[in-house]
C-alpha cells in the first residue's frame, strides 16, 4: 500500500496557473520567478496555508522581488568552496555537512540552497559512496549533520542504507539529521521511520518550525513519535520580515516547541542568500527579540540568535549588552526590563585566612590529613 505522505507529496502545486486556483495572484509575474527559482506546495501545507493565512504563504509562495536582489550571494556560507567531495562540506574541525537528499516537501523561499533546490538533479549513490570515503579517512571527524533537501524524504531503505554506512565508521560519535518534515509533512513521521532511527543512537534531529500556525495536531504527532523513540529533538528558526518579525511571534513558538518536547536551538538571522534579501530584517529587530524572550520565558525556551557569516566564516552568537561596565569592585548589569543592578567582584582574601582548607598549588592535591572520608557515611 501506498504511504499517505507520498500521495500528499505527489499532490503538489508547482506552477502560478495551479496556484491560481486557490488564491488569489498575478500569475505573469510569478511565470517569470519560477523559471529562475522553481515552486512546490505539498497538498497538506497548502491546505494549511489556506488556512492560515500569510504566516505561511509568505513562506513558500514565489515573489517578484526574489528576481531584484542585488545584495544577495548565490552561496553565501561558501559550501562549495568548502567541499573536499561532492555534497559534503567540511569547515568546522570535528563536523561535517552531508547533504544527501535533494527532494523538500516545500521550496521555502528563503532557502540557504537556493541556487540547488528544485533544480538539482537526484544525488547518485556513487556521490554519497564519496562522502562515506571522505568521513572514513578524515578520523579528526566525530559528528555528521546529514541536510539536503530533506533527508527524510528519502524512502526507507536508502535513509537506513545511509545510517547504517555512517554509524559503522568508528570515530564518528553523533549523528544529527536536519529536517522539515514535522513541519511541513507530518504525515512522513510514522512509528515505522521511527524504528529505522532509534537503531542509530547516538541521533540527534533539528527541526525547522518558523511560526506557531505550523504546530498542528500532525506536528504535535509527529514530534511525539520522535521523542518517545529516544531521539532529541531541536529547532531551528529564521527570523523572516512580515513572518515572524515580533517578539511576540516568537515567545509564542518556542512556548509551543517545549510543549512538544523540542528544545529551541538556534533563531537565524536570514542568510545573504540571493532572491531573499526581502526577508531580511535589521539584526535590531533579533537583539530585541531575544531580550523580550530573557526573563519573559523559562531558559529552556531561549535560542541562540546567531548569523552564519558569509564567506563561510561559521555561526556567531549575537547578544543584547547585559553588561554594562566591569571594575575590580563590581559588575554593572541590565536586566531585561532595562533596570540596572550591581555584583560585586570575588573578595581578595585568601581562602586560608578565611578558615578554609589550604590547597597546595605545588602538588595540585589537597593534604592527605584534612580529608575526613569516615565523615561523610
Amino acid at each position: 500500500m501506498r504511504a499517505f505522505w507520498k500521495d500528499l507529496l505527489k499532490n503538489r502545486v508547482e506552477t502560478p496557473e495551479e496556484l491560481a486556483a486557490y488564491i488569489d495572484i498575478d500569475v505573469q509575474p510569478l511565470k517569470k520567478v519560477t523559471k529562475v527559482y522553481p515552486m512546490r506546495i505539498n497538498s497538506y501545507f497548502l491546505q494549511l496555508m489556506l488556512k492560515k493565512g500569510s504566516s505561511l504563504s509568505r513562506q513558500v509562495v514565489p515573489d517578484i522581488r526574489e528576481l531584484y536582489d542585488s545584495v544577495g550571494e548565490v552561496d553565501p556560507l561558501a559550501e562549495e568552496r568548502d567541499s573536499p567531495v561532492p555534497n559534503l562540506t567540511h569547515r568546522y574541525p570535528d563536523r561535517v555537512l552531508f547533504l544527501v537528499s535533494s527532494e523538500c516537501g516545500v521550496y521555502c523561499r528563503f532557502c540557504t540552497r537556493k541556487r540547488k533546490i528544485g533544480r538539482w538533479g537526484p544525488i547518485k549513490d556513487e556521490q554519497i559512496e564519496e562522502g562515506f570515503h571522505y568521513l572514513r579517512d578524515h578520523k579528526e571527524v566525530r559528528d555528521v549533520l546529514l541536510s539536503g533537501g530533506d533527508p527524510l524524504l528519502l524512502s526507507d531503505k536508502k535513509l537506513e542504507w545511509i545510517l547504517a554506512r555512517v554509524r559503522e565508521i568508528s570515530h564518528v560519535e553523533i549523528i544529527r539529521i536536519g529536517t522539515r518534515v514535522p513541519s511541513v509533512l507530518p504525515q512522513r513521521i510514522i512509528p515505522k521511520l521511527v524504528e529505522i532511527l532509534k537503531k542509530y543512537h547516538p541521533l540527534y534531529i533539528n527541526v525547522h518550525f518558523n511560526h506557531p500556525d505550523e504546530v498542528t495536531k500532525e506536528a504535535e504527532k509527529a514530534c511525539a513519535l520522535l521523542a518517545d523513540g529516544g531521539i532529541p529533538l531541536g529547532n531551528q528558526t529564521v527570523l523572516l520580515r512580515n513572518v515572524n518579525d515580533s517578539p511576540e511571534v516568537i515567545g509564542a513558538l518556542m512556548k509551543l516547541l517545549l510543549k512538544m518536547r523540542v528544545k529551541p536551538y538556534y533563531l537565524h538571522q536570514a542568510d545573504l542568500t540571493r532572491g531573499t534579501d526581502h526577508f531580511r530584517t535589521p539584526i535590531e529587530t533579533g537583539l530585541r527579540i531575544m531580550q523580550y524572550l530573557r526573563g519573559r520565558v523559562s531558559g529552556l525556551a531561549v535560542p541562540t540568535y546567531a548569523i552564519d557569516l558569509p564567506g563561510g566564516g561559521g555561526k556567531v552568537p549575537v547578544l543584547p549588552e547585559y553588561v554594562i561596565g566591569i571594575n575590580e569592585k563590581e559588575v554593572i548589569l541590565k536586566n531585561y526590563l532595562g533596570k540596572i543592578y550591581k555584583y560585586p567582584q570575588p573578595s581578595s582574601i585568601p581562602i586560608s585566612k578565611a578558615g578554609k582548607i589550604s590547597y597546595d598549588t605545588k602538588k595540585g592535591t589537597l593534604p592527605l590529613k584534612d580529608v575526613r572520608l569516615k565523615s561523610l557515611f
